[in-house]
């Protein structure tokens, strides 16, 4: 098993299950303590970002038919949970990966009214997915769509939510501290915002996570804006699908892209921590320029994809809001495992539990 310490993190990086061991690591809280602190913090902010968005909660699916267009497809190698059911004459159904196009479906179905919009909690199965600190096959999110002129499809709009975003989540970690021991809020009263471009030359030479790594520590909190499209250095931040946010609209900072993501220094892990990944969803014209960039034409044929190319669905702005990433992040825990129940290798298990790190 290949352990290394880096002492000028404090920190031990385990390989084999690509795990950061904080050194010297013991919980915040009891077991029991963490689940009322779990309550308190999901209850606290899902009803203050509701009254702040404009949002009500709706029910939401955990499986969809395959082949409409609803599932999302990340960044389309995923594949997701698939199963066949007998009353549908053994038709294919798909458990969602995320909900990133039902939301903008649904909001056009109930007739939702412009600055108005929903919110549901998505839970979601990854099988593909890394395990890690902060990655399960098991996803949680709160995932939120809210109806936008056609006009406020632009920077100023993007910025504005991530602000009402932001502070929601400083007074979940005020709220939190005032009756949690040993809980000190470190987030910054302000949000910066920094280009997907601006990293790679405030950075050059650094993978994506590094350049992230590097700006949540000196600012504390960041918004990338513009994941997806090309970079200078003919690369791309990260993946993202080509039919639901907008990455590849030109800015008039000379960048592309009116989406990205909410990020935080963790001050346990010493690493870039994304809390939240939203964006402005793509118009029909956007939609067809993003299926050509990533190859993928024949999607424009799929049910949900010909409706918005009819002009059947509203011009939204919309993302996710991990759920348990929110209560790793409060809790100051070292991996996902202690604030969400998962499955998880037996190795991981053994290598947390003799570093402290008790898993669910």
């Amino acid at each position: 098993m290949d352990i290394i310490m880096e002492a000028t993190e404090q920190k031990i990086v385990e390989k084999s299950w690509n795990l950061t061991l904080p050194a010297s690591y013991r919980p915040l809280l009891g077991l029991r303590e963490t689940e009322n602190a779990i309550k308190e913090i999901k209850d606290f902010f899902e009803a203050h970002l509701a009254s702040a968005l404009h949002l009500v909660r709706v029910s939401a699916p955990l499986f969809v038919r395959a082949g409409t267009g609803l599932n999302d497809d990340l960044n389309g190698v995923e594949k997701p949970v698939t199963f066949p059911v007998a009353a549908l004459d053994g038709e294919s159904i798909e458990v969602v990966q995320s909900l990133a196009k039902w939301k903008r479906y649904m909001l056009g179905e109930l007739g939702f009214p412009e600055g108005e919009g929903l919110y549901t909690d998505m839970n979601a199965i990854r099988p593909d997915e890394t395990m890690d600190n902060l990655h399960s096959i098991y996803v949680d999110q709160w995932d939120w769509e809210k109806v936008i002129p056609v006009g406020a499809r632009n920077v100023e709009t993007l910025c504005g939510v991530v602000r009402e975003i932001y502070d929601v989540i400083c007074r979940t970690e005020f709220h939190l501290a005032s009756h949690t021991r040993g809980l000190r809020p470190v987030l910054p009263e302000h949000i910066t915002f920094l280009t997907s471009q601006e990293l790679v030359d405030r950075y050059p030479g650094r993978t994506p996570l590094e350049r992230e790594s590097a700006a949540a520590r000196e600012f504390g909190a960041i918004f990338i804006i513009g994941i997806g499209g090309l970079l200078s250095d003919g690369t791309i931040h990260d993946g993202r699908a080509p039919d639901y946010d907008d990455w590849s609209t030109p800015r008039e900072d000379g960048g592309l892209g009116l989406n990205g993501d909410l990020i935080v220094w963790h001050p346990v892990l010493g690493r870039a921590f994304e809390l939240s990944s939203m964006g402005i969803r793509v118009s029909p014209e956007v939609l067809l320029r993003q299926l050509n960039i990533r190859q993928v034409p024949e999607w424009a044929n799929k049910n949900y994809h010909k409706k918005l190319l009819a002009g059947g669905l509203p011009c939204t702005i919309g993302g996710g809001i991990g759920q348990s990433r929110l209560c790793m992040f409060f809790l100051r825990t070292a991996h996902i495992g202690e604030v969400s129940v998962g499955v998880w290798p037996e190795g991981m298990i053994e290598s947390c539990r003799s570093h402290g790190i008790p898993l669910l």
